[in-house]
């Protein structure tokens, strides 16, 4: 027997008025997510637990079965992890935005127009970087998808105790980064990165990427925001802790960063953008064959569309997104036998908020003797009235342990 956990990355939302009262899953035309709640349980889930706004990372390390208030030092390393930087005990890693900054370095667009193609040579500019007063710290940047990228500072006497640069609107400046404790090396570090944020500007300003995108009125990625300074944490192996062959398919560095560090495999997908521009058709041929294979018997799934529609509060977006999914990839597992599908989100990224909330999640479970309930419609709204009622995160990977037989009894 096989398991899917599928989250689709910030599904969750609120009713809109634009939409007739309703959320755009409930606006959105999906009979394939519908004929799951119809044939499966479902129910609410607060990822980490009600009332805790969760991030993609905390949600998804809840969900794999692990603590987030233990092996969360944050988002950095995993973000290092997913694209591929080999990262050691006394790295610090941070995730960071290629954005786009005016002269007075006043940041304009925090995403640099979702750039798509060409940081990869930016990125290659800026690894000659050294910062004056700190020769000893070697400083490492490597490209994720679209906008992302990370940046690993490598040195001794360095501290994860930093603050974020990201400014969370346009007009303004980044954030000066600043020590959260009283230790030399807080400060060294927040001196580092503030030095280095004003060196990336310099370096890449007139980078001739740069040069063409403005030339064909795009936005530069001219400078680089670090954030979510962690440290490099350890993690219980998930094949181990549960006795599974697992693999996951993701679009971003962030969740494929969490993988690794479970010592799950990658399946990598062309096309995968980790946008609303993602190659869905890539994604679900990948999903169906490696289900037919042998090699693994658990897939930790993460389409990332419906967020970015979210944090962009593009409800028109976020609507079309989940059709997609649904008519291309929902279509396709429900032909699937012998596998328990988990159809979830990790988190809410309402339209009206433009980010995360905790407004838990629809979450329905289909396969062989699932106790199917009287829900008919997949949606934040019916959910509630699911076999299920309202779960959390850490309960996920226990209930699909248990339907896929994989589970050991507790007590005599």
């Amino acid at each position: 027997m096989k398991g899917i956990i599928l989250i689709m990355d910030g599904l969750g939302d609120r009713p809109l008025k634009s939409l007739g009262n309703k959320t755009p899953l409930q606006a959105a035309k999906t009979p394939n997510m519908d004929k799951m709640a119809e044939q499966g349980i479902n129910g609410l889930m607060d990822s980490i637990k009600p009332g805790i706004i969760p991030g993609s990372d905390t949600a998804h390390i809840s969900i794999l079965g692990y603590d987030p208030y233990e092996v969360y030092t944050g988002r950095g390393p995993f973000e290092a992890s997913g694209v591929g930087l080999e990262i050691f005990p006394g790295d610090i890693a941070f995730r960071c935005n290629f954005s786009t900054a005016d002269e007075n370095q006043i940041i304009t667009d925090r995403r640099a127009g979702r750039i798509r193609e060409g940081t990869k040579d930016i990125i290659d500019s800026l690894n000659h970087m050294v910062i004056e007063g700190y020769d000893d710290v070697k400083i490492i940047f490597k490209e994720s998808t679209g906008h992302r990228a990370v940046l690993v500072l490598r040195g001794n006497g360095l501290s994860d105790a930093v603050s974020d640069a990201d400014p969370k609107k346009e007009g303004n400046a980044p954030k000066k980064v600043v020590p959260t404790d009283d230790s030399p090396e807080a400060k060294k570090t927040a001196d580092i990165l503030n030095k280095l944020i004003i060196k990336s500007y310099e370096m890449i300003k007139d980078h001739p990427i740069n040069k063409k995108r403005i030339e064909n009125n795009q936005p530069p990625a001219n400078i680089i925001i670090p954030r979510g300074a962690g440290a490099v944490p350890e993690v219980e192996p998930l094949n181990e802790k549960y006795n599974i062959k697992s693999a996951c398919i993701a679009e971003t560095g962030l969740i494929m960063g969490i993988a690794r560090f479970a010592g799950m495999d990658i399946i990598e997908v062309d096309g995968a953008t980790g946008g609303t521009d993602t190659n869905l058709d890539n994604i679900s041929d990948t999903i169906v064959n490696h289900l037919k294979g042998v090699d693994y018997n658990f897939f930790l799934i993460n389409i990332d569309g419906a967020d970015e529609a979210g944090h962009d509060g593009n409800s028109k977006e976020k609507v079309e997104f989940i059709e997609k999914v649904d008519e291309i990839v929902i279509k396709k597992l429900l032909d699937i036998e012998d596998c328990y599908i988990i159809l979830t989100a990790d988190h809410s990224t309402p339209i009206s908020v433009m980010d995360h909330t905790a407004d838990p999640v629809p979450m329905v479970i289909n396969g062989p003797e699932v106790r199917v309930d009287f829900v008919k419609q997949f949606s934040e709204i019916e959910a509630h009235k699911g076999g299920l009622c309202r779960i959390q995160g850490s309960n996920v990977m226990d209930i699909l342990m248990d339907l896929m037989n994989n589970s050991t009894k507790f007590g005599a």
